[in-house]
């Protein structure tokens, strides 16, 4: 079993408030839960930023082959969106 971790730091250029942020953060993660099954998601840190997030995303399979192309998958989905700038990336693996 690989638990896959990505920790990835997210800039807005466009909002002026937080209200414009969430919406933004919260427009991504439904398409996010839409797109990619089994997954876990969550704000990590920059809660009270108005244009800077950290996203955290986990996901548990049986290879590093796997958890590996889904993450990258899902950062390159990420990457897509206009409405904000990916700023860094990390995975790491837990294999048990």
């Amino acid at each position: 079993m690989v638990v896959g971790i990505a920790r990835i730091e997210l800039y807005f250029p466009e909002p002026n408030s937080l209200k414009a942020k969430r919406q933004i953060l919260r427009a991504l993660l439904q398409k996010i839960e839409a797109n990619f099954k089994k997954v876990s998601i969550a704000e990590v840190d920059g809660h009270d930023l108005w244009q800077r997030t950290v996203l955290g995303i986990s996901i548990v399979g049986k290879d590093q082959g796997f958890v590996d192309s889904k993450l990258t998958s899902l950062i390159e989905f990420i990457q897509k969106e206009s409405a904000l700038d990916i700023v860094n990336a990390e995975i790491e693996y837990l294999s048990y």
